[in-house]
């Protein structure tokens, strides 16, 4: 089969690699119809997640159609259309049972690694270095699904892949970071990044009842998306001085009840501040940019919550500990726990209470991969989402 490859920093390639098989009756083997190239996907092309090795199969946004089911697999059957959630989780560990599916204690096989690098294990993720379990991804032909009885939803007819494809990640990812940030009718809501998952938390914001999104970023055209298909009120940070200022002023002096950081690990800012962090993360003496955590816990009022779903991956510099403790934040983040929060959004979807597919702007065959990774990193053609078409 084909598959999207990493072969190195900023080197992916559409190779020939051998179909999967069943290794466990609790598997399935889903023939891809869609996947597509995650914002996080870009952490592992520009080499920022250690543990990847050339020739690893790419991508954790994926559905398809069944073709073939291990006999412990009972909810699903050959040629059942479904979408497969990225994180790998058992169904039986004390995560597991408490939905925090994401944390799933069985499902990583190279679990040491992580254990060093963060004291405990996550969950296995399909397509995300070997940190992960060394799962093949779904940017494929064909993908194998551990623990098929736990993970991938079923989908009804007449929805489309677009309209469901991003049931894999984006969508609970969004939602989990507004659901984490606990709004309330009325509350004051900011969110850094309006890349797809920003979108989706401003969209989930309003949806739990948020009388005001602010989302900050600074293309033009992610902040136009916000605004048009997200009612978002939208702040360039290249254009003010000081986004927390500027939300101070906004708030009347107050701050946002809740800010999300939608960016992650390759954050941006502006002036020395984000030229010292370049600097120590290229010289290794860091390992994540948090410009967006650290203006999202200053800008927050006090006893407000900061919820964090950009991922991170090491340690970090300048953390504003004392602005934490001392205006009693709250902090949550985390993996989204996909299979959680499915059910409830694919039900949205089909009530016509939100169409995930406005964030796509880019629909490439899998053989074109490569090219889809080129242009999201780069933002060329005011790109937002790539879909590859298998």
């Amino acid at each position: 089969m084909k598959a999207t490859c990493w072969m190195g920093k900023k080197k992916m390639e559409v190779r020939d690699v051998p179909d999967p098989q069943i290794f466990n009756q609790r598997d399935c083997i889903v023939k891809i119809t869609s996947t597509a190239i995650c914002g996080s996907d870009l952490h592992l092309y520009n080499a920022f997640i250690p543990f990847m090795e050339p020739g690893d199969i790419m991508g954790h946004e994926f559905m398809g159609e069944v073709v073939d089911v291990g006999r412990n697999v009972k909810n699903l059957k050959v040629g059942d259309r479904v979408v497969v959630p990225f994180p790998i989780a058992c169904g039986n560990c004390n995560a597991c049972k408490a939905e925090l599916y994401s944390c799933c204690e069985n499902s990583n096989p190279n679990r040491a690694l992580p254990e060093k690098l963060m004291g405990h294990s996550p969950a296995g993720i399909f397509g995300y270095s070997h940190l992960t379990g060394g799962y093949a991804g779904g940017q494929a032909e064909y993908a194998r699904v551990p623990f098929a009885d736990v993970g991938p939803i079923k989908i009804p007819n007449g929805l489309t892949d677009d309209q469901v494809l991003f049931l894999s990640d984006i969508l609970p990812t969004g939602w989990m970071g507004a659901d984490m940030a606990s709004i309330k009718p009325g509350d004051v809501v900011a969110v850094w990044g309006c890349g797809p998952v920003g979108q989706f938390a401003i969209a989930s914001a309003y949806l739990m009842g948020a009388e005001r999104v602010y989302a900050i970023d600074r293309f033009p055209y992610r902040l136009q998306m916000a605004r048009e298909k997200c009612g978002a009120v939208t702040i360039n940070y290249e254009e003010v001085e000081s986004v927390v200022e500027t939300l101070t002023e906004l708030t009347g002096g107050r701050g946002p009840d809740a800010c999300i950081d939608a960016v992650g690990l390759e954050s941006h800012s502006h002036g020395i501040g984000h030229v010292m962090d370049r600097t120590k993360q290229a010289l290794k003496m860091t390992t994540d940019r948090i410009a967006a955590v650290r203006e999202a816990i200053m800008a927050c009022r006090n006893g407000g919550t900061v919820s964090i779903i950009g991922v991170y991956g090491g340690f970090v510099d300048k953390f504003p500990l004392g602005s934490v403790m001392n205006r009693s934040l709250t902090i949550r983040a985390g993996q989204c726990h996909v299979q959680k929060y499915m059910p409830m959004l694919l039900e949205k979807i089909e009530n016509g209470e939100i169409d995930p597919s406005f964030v796509i702007t880019h629909r490439l065959p899998l053989a074109e991969a490569a090219k889809g990774y080129e242009i999201f990193t780069n933002k060329v053609d005011n790109c937002e989402k790539v879909v590859l078409k298998v």
